[in-house]
């Protein structure tokens, strides 16, 4: 899949809202201090058109990869993946 977007992951103060799903999605493969770290990052998804959690972001159809602090989205749609 070839990457539409490049969108930066910024670190913010506080943990944003997640859904549930995505969370639980994400506890399977992600625990301790990385996930703590990973819940107070987000990103300006260009699919959406504002902020979103990074955890949501992850378990994006259009998530394809994150290198070096950027995230590699084929921008198609918004949605959590099976």
């Amino acid at each position: 899949m070839e990457p539409k977007y490049f969108v930066e992951v910024k670190a913010g103060s506080k943990a944003l809202k997640v859904e549930p799903e995505a969370l639980e999605v994400v506890k399977n493969a992600v625990k301790g201090k990385m996930l703590a770290r990973m819940k107070k990052e987000y990103v300006d998804c260009p699919v959406a058109g504002e902020a979103v959690a990074f955890l949501s972001c992850f378990v994006c159809v259009s998530h394809i990869r994150r290198v070096r602090g950027v995230v590699h989205c084929a921008g198609l749609e918004r949605r959590t993946k099976s």
